[in-house]
């Protein structure tokens, strides 16, 4: 079944993209389009490894606050407004990063964009995934995720076709930051005219009820947030370790684009060991296979290393972030919106300590690849622990 063969298909789909191209705005440019830019600006603001870390924990810890903050009852029936209004202001922060060279600004400017894109990717998806789930749609949500892989893919194109001198007194990594203003402002024009209006799809005034913590729900929103810590080691210093040793910019583009492309179809493709491994195994399965990526970026040798390392990240990371929180769901029928925040927030912490840890490492060690081997050390424990509570998490989500 696809989307144009479900019952009023053109709002159904129309409801995907707009889904799709938030995504797009907020997680793929508002998050994401830092690693791309971030070796320009080392270069050309003498950024050390442990300030990118910093401005990067500062983007983290912006969307933990905007995931916790999501998580009471304060937005029901308001879900467009606050998306929409979150795609705005990505873009305006988007626009304020190419206009300082301050490393407090700049983590000023990224904690704000984080907070915005907690909103979004929360109130968004309560929108477009309640739609797909009413229609009986699966294409609905990897549509919707797979806009994340799409902003990442468009922001690499950007950042390797506009000039590394820049235009004029305006340098390189500052015209990546505001020529993805521009796209942002146009994609948020397009999600306001395709997002349907009123609240999300079986969503009322009246609060959900508490949050209850079953062990299932624990250990899977513990593995969520150290899941977190684990991938975005990569997704944060993949271009600056795609830059070490490379004689130009080719590879650099080439792991960030296969990073966005794999990543675009890869809740699409895993849907396919859905039958055979369960929802739960492939989250497993998805947290071991990234280990293993990650460990390949350390032993292979350049330029092979960030290309199969941001294949092997695009192939596996939205998918688990998309299952994760399905489970997280399933796992908490009362309370859906309340598991959906709080496992964002745990995935927020880990993604706050992540950059921390691994600038910390990077700077005293040399180079990014004992932060990537304890990355993939932290995958491969939390694979160990779903495949030990299996049993338990299958029962409970059904």
């Amino acid at each position: 079944m696809s989307i144009a063969d479900t019952p009023r298909n053109e709002s159904l789909a129309a409801t995907a993209v707009a889904g799709a191209i938030a995504m797009a705005v907020a997680m793929g440019f508002g998050r994401f389009s830092y690693t791309p830019i971030l070796p320009g600006m080392m270069a050309g603001l003498g950024l050390s490894p442990a300030d990118a870390g910093i401005i990067a924990s500062a983007n983290f810890i912006g969307y933990l606050a905007g995931a916790v903050a999501a998580g009471y009852g304060w937005a029901a029936g308001r879900e467009r407004l606050i998306s929409l209004s979150g795609l705005f202001a990505t873009a305006i922060l988007l626009l304020a990063m190419g206009l300082t060279s301050s490393l407090t600004a700049f983590s000023v400017i990224r904690f704000l964009a984080g907070v915005a894109s907690a909103f979004t990717m929360i109130f968004t998806s309560a929108i477009v995934l309640s739609r797909g789930l009413a229609a009986g749609n699966p294409h609905v949500q990897a549509t919707h995720f797979g806009g994340v892989g799409i902003g990442i893919a468009v922001s690499s194109v950007m950042v390797f076709l506009l000039p590394a001198q820049g235009f004029g007194t305006v340098a390189g990594w500052q015209a990546s930051w505001f020529g993805g203003a521009v796209i942002a402002f146009a994609g948020t024009a397009i999600v306001a005219m395709l997002l349907p209006r009123g609240p999300a799809v079986g969503a009322s005034s009246v609060r959900e009820k508490p949050l209850i913590w079953t062990r299932p729900l624990v250990v899977v929103t513990l593995t969520y947030g150290l899941f977190g810590f684990g991938y975005v080691i990569t997704a944060t210093f993949l271009v600056a370790m795609a830059r070490q040793g490379a004689t130009d910019h080719t590879v650099e583009f080439l792991a960030w684009l296969i990073t966005g492309l794999s990543s675009a179809v890869s809740v699409f493709l895993w849907r396919y060991a859905v039958p055979r491994l369960g929802i739960v195994g492939v989250y497993l399965a998805g947290m071991f296979v990234e280990a293993i990526g990650l460990v390949l970026v350390v032993a292979l040798p350049s330029p092979a290393a960030p290309l199969i390392g941001g294949l092997m990240l695009g192939a596996t990371f939205i998918m688990v972030t998309a299952y994760g929180l399905q489970i997280g769901r399933a796992l908490a029928p009362q309370s859906p919106r309340k598991a959906l925040a709080f496992m964002t927030a745990a995935f927020g912490v880990g993604q706050i300590i992540g950059p921390l840890v691994a600038g910390w490492l990077a700077q005293g060690s040399g180079s990014f690849g004992l932060p990537t081997l304890l990355a993939a050390g932290v995958l491969l424990f939390c694979a160990a622990l779903i495949g030990v509570e299996m049993r338990r998490i299958v029962a409970a989500s059904r």
